[in-house]
């Protein structure tokens, strides 16, 4: 694919003249010095027109004149070696290979994986590339999809309506995967697999022309990156259905406008037009859905969400408010009280009717 070359390219490219500087540094016998773009809080802003965060124009400087310093700075040199190597194989490696061939190094291990990765960021943050196109990609498998969606993964052209009964995985290297035909109008991403599971079983998809997404909890950088693709090469709207509880919540809100932590490339993750359509604290008080009381953790999690900039909107701030007075929230799986099809048949059909301003003939 010409897009999977081109950012394969632009990688390769950094990593080559990052590779040219530190040799430049040595040979005029200058300790290497790195410059890292800031990714504490206080270089992290909340960007109101593109509607995501972004990284401000701090930045720290390593340099392997300061003692502490230069184990950092092999590490770094060494996994942009490794990097580099990947790419120009066409191969790819794990999180976790990497941080175990560490141990080979001659800057010697990382202390846990955690310090790699955290390598790994500053690295992406450096070049502005994404760590799949550095030959980098997670452990998990990714979310699944289910739809009329056909795309074509290395030279397999995949439907998937028929990839089986759990659809298609979205693979960590969703770029590299080519999007060929979408007959769906609109995407549902839901945080449960299992009310995922229910969605395919009483055909959500078919009834309401729709790509079905299960996110596994808290969206992977993958199944966020197909959102936004979708979003993007076919101009489809795209909902969010979560648990009604503020890490429900907050699940919706970093694919609406990503999070801090990935503030040097939410630009490519982010949706900022997606909609969250429930559970609210308005459908629990609605549709009388049975609830859990509210954890300490839980208030002070929703505390917080109201003092988030990405909340500052009349309808978070209201459903908010809500759900701290009623001191309940509810799961997907609540609205079972009316029935395994309820959801699909009348929930659904309403929060998309309220959304899209038409109805959805043929449920009830």
């Amino acid at each position: 694919m010409v897009g999977e070359k081109k950012r394969q390219k632009k990688a390769e490219k950094s990593l080559m003249t990052f590779g040219a500087e530190v040799i430049k540094d040595i040979s005029e016998v200058r300790p290497p010095r790195l410059k890292v773009p800031s990714r504490s809080t206080s270089n992290i802003f909340y960007d109101e027109k593109n509607r995501y965060f972004v990284l401000g124009n701090k930045y720290g400087i390593r340099s392997a004149a300061n003692i502490k310093q230069v184990k950092k700075i092999a590490q770094t040199i060494c996994v942009a070696d490794f990097c580099k190597e990947l790419i120009e194989t066409n191969k790819f490696a794990t999180l976790r290979e990497m941080y175990y061939t560490a141990e080979g190094w001659d800057s010697g291990p990382f202390s846990d994986q955690g310090e790699s990765d955290v390598v790994l960021e500053d690295l992406e943050a450096m070049f502005g590339v994404k760590r799949e196109d550095l030959g980098l990609v997670p452990e998990e498998d990714g979310a699944a999809v289910y739809g009329e969606l056909v795309v074509k993964e290395d030279n397999a052209v995949i439907d998937a309506t028929k990839a089986g009964r759990g659809g298609y995985t979205i693979p960590p290297t969703i770029d590299d995967v080519e999007l060929l035909k979408c007959k769906a109008k609109r995407v549902i991403a839901i945080e449960t697999m299992g009310m995922y599971h229910r969605f395919v079983q009483e055909r959500a998809w078919k009834t309401f022309d729709a790509l079905v997404v299960g996110l596994k909890g808290q969206a992977a950088r993958a199944t966020r990156r197909f959102l936004k693709r979708v979003h993007d090469e076919f101009g489809m709207p795209v909902y969010l259905f979560a648990d009604g509880d503020p890490f429900g919540f907050h699940i919706g809100m970093v694919i609406i406008s990503g999070s801090a932590k990935l503030a040097y490339i939410n630009h490519e993750l982010a949706v900022p037009d997606a909609k969250y359509i429930g559970v609210t604290a308005s459908d629990i008080i609605n549709y009388k859905l049975p609830t859990d009381k509210l954890r300490e953790l839980d208030i002070a999690r929703l505390k917080q969400l109201q003092k988030d900039p990405r909340y500052n909107t009349e309808f978070w701030q209201g459903e908010i408010k809500r759900m701290l007075e009623l001191g309940k929230k509810a799961e997907q799986q609540a609205f079972a009280k009316y029935g395994l099809p309820y959801v699909v048949k009348e929930y659904l059909p309403a929060k998309l009717k309220e959304a899209e301003g038409k109805e959805f003939i043929g449920l009830k």
